[in-house]
């Protein structure tokens, strides 16, 4: 028998296998192994020495009145951050998809939010919303503060812009699946007599369906790990009204220093996140066109 040669071609191809699975395991499964063997420690991030307690960080978490109020806001936020990214980035979707002149640059305008940091994006409505906001409703002769300041109303402001920002990549994305959509069938739709609502119902929905299942799993996984808008927008407050669960983990960790809590945290969240989108994955594929 002929021995295989280990030609150019293999040895490229495990080039290009073996990097990125030694970065996988040293980023995701390293990090995320020892952030679960933290988690069951006492360990406070800057001591070499800890103690292993077990789940007693588990069991102190079932009883903290804050984690359960914040766990229930960022759902809440996730859940509302993907019903309005959906709902507007298909409409936009829609709408640019019928557009004929300058679609190209039209196009551009609508992705360019997604081209800027999230942070800077937080910073800039930041400044609109605390000094160009009071500004105009002064101007005309109305009373207008930022919804920032109060309570009730800070989390629709950081959930503003989060979608502002957000419903860029899903509008792009969705534009895409409904130009691959076969002509034929709004032709044979045509033919039978069928109307607008019946080919958005029957035909453009079922063929996006696999489409809007990412994109809603993805602005379902950045709802509930968001951090960056409260953070730079809100800081959390005002009277923890935007501390969500991510910004709960960096104050455990970073600021008070209690790393083996915020690990726990973490991997709650992260449990959360799997549960969440398995389930949505389910649903979803029970109405793709096979």
């Amino acid at each position: 028998m002929k021995k295989k040669k280990f030609t150019v071609d293999k040895m490229t191809f495990v080039a290009f296998t073996i990097i990125p699975l030694i970065l996988y395991t040293f980023f995701y499964f390293i990090s995320v192994s020892c952030g679960i063997y933290y988690s069951l420690t006492d360990w406070n991030g800057l001591n070499r020495e800890y103690n292993f307690v077990g789940i007693a960080n588990y069991i102190a978490l079932s009883k903290n009145v804050f984690m359960w109020r914040s766990l229930w806001r960022t759902l809440l936020y996730a859940c509302m951050l993907v019903v309005c990214v959906t709902v507007l980035s298909l409409i936009i979707a829609l709408v640019l998809n019928s557009v004929k002149k300058c679609r190209v640059f039209v196009k551009s305008v609508f992705f360019f939010p997604a081209m800027l940091g999230s942070v800077a994006v937080a910073l800039i409505w930041d400044q609109m919303f605390y000094q160009l906001l009071p500004a105009v409703g002064k101007m005309m002769g109305v009373n207008l503060q930022t919804p920032l300041a109060d309570p009730s109303t800070a989390i629709f402001g950081v959930l503003f812009v989060n979608v502002w920002q957000a419903v860029a990549m899903p509008t792009i994305i969705l534009l895409a699946g409904l130009q691959s959509i076969p002509d034929d069938l709004y032709e044979s739709a045509m033919i039978d007599g069928a109307s607008r609502w019946q080919n958005f119902r029957y035909i453009t929905l079922p063929f996006l369906v696999p489409t809007m299942t990412v994109n809603m799993v993805l602005n379902l996984k950045a709802g509930i790990t968001t951090f960056d808008y409260a953070f730079a927008l809100t800081g959390g407050g005002p009277n923890r009204a935007t501390e969500f669960i991510g910004l709960m983990i960096y104050n455990d960790g970073f600021k008070d220093s209690n790393f083996a809590v915020a690990n726990a945290k973490a991997v709650v969240l992260a449990l959360i996140i799997a549960i969440l989108s398995f389930i949505q994955i389910r649903q979803s594929q029970k109405h793709e066109i096979n």
